[in-house]
């Protein structure tokens, strides 16, 4: 899952990046208004963390912007003010979760996690299943039958949204953003190229589950009936 940390604070933002990828998210950071919106309107985060007070555009500003574009992406809000009318301001213009710094780390993964639980797409669990498939999160495993292989982190991070997608049809842009990142120079041959990766994984698991090119429109997985 990605997620979307906008905060002016570079060292907090560093922070929290590492935070989220010891957890394993990924994990981009902006750290003004204006380019985390820019950032977020793109709808490829699954979890975004906003701070209030932010240059170019505030917090709030960006939270109400981001609504009124209908991008309901989870958001918790973080700030050093512990004002009830802020919290208050903040949950009315669309955020989920309101944190007040300083925080604990672990309450803010538990937030993050609470986040991710609300949309049943994204729940968290520690493997997924699609066919005669199993992905498991914890070792980056993916298996068939008695045979197992391990795949690095992009192919890790292209199978779950094979998986969490299952018969839809992902678009070669939906997976560069997704994988890779906004601000990426990731280009088509890299998304073909780690495909091609994952398709020699499946058949040497002998699995009945393939990955299916849509041609000029991107992939999707094809599995049998049972």
């Amino acid at each position: 899952m990605r997620v979307l940390i906008v905060e002016d604070e570079v060292r907090l933002a560093a922070t929290l990046q590492d935070l989220m990828e010891m957890d394993g998210y990924t994990a981009d950071v902006c750290h003004d208004g204006e380019t985390g919106l820019d950032n977020a309107l793109t709808g490829i985060y699954d979890v975004m963390i906003l701070d209030v007070m932010l240059p170019k555009m505030d917090g709030f500003t960006v939270l109400r912007r981001l609504r009124a574009a209908n991008v309901a992406t989870p958001v918790l809000m973080l700030t050093a003010r512990s004002e009830v009318t802020d919290k208050v301001t903040g949950l009315d213009c669309g955020a989920d979760y309101y944190l007040t710094k300083p925080f604990e780390p672990k309450e803010l993964l538990a937030c993050i996690r609470a986040l991710t639980r609300r949309q049943p797409e994204l729940r968290s669990t520690d493997t997924l299943s699609c066919g005669d498939l199993t992905l498991a999160k914890n070792s980056f495993s993916l298996s068939c039958g008695g045979r197992s292989v391990r795949l690095s982190r992009k192919e890790y991070d292209m199978m779950e949204l094979f998986m969490l997608n299952q018969r839809l049809v992902i678009t070669k842009e939906n997976l560069l953003l997704k994988i890779w990142g906004y601000e990426s120079d990731a280009e088509d041959n890299n998304v073909e190229v780690y495909v091609s990766f994952l398709r020699k994984k499946l058949e040497h698991l002998h699995s009945q589950v393939k990955i299916k090119t849509i041609r000029m429109v991107g992939y999707c997985l094809e599995v049998p009936e049972t």
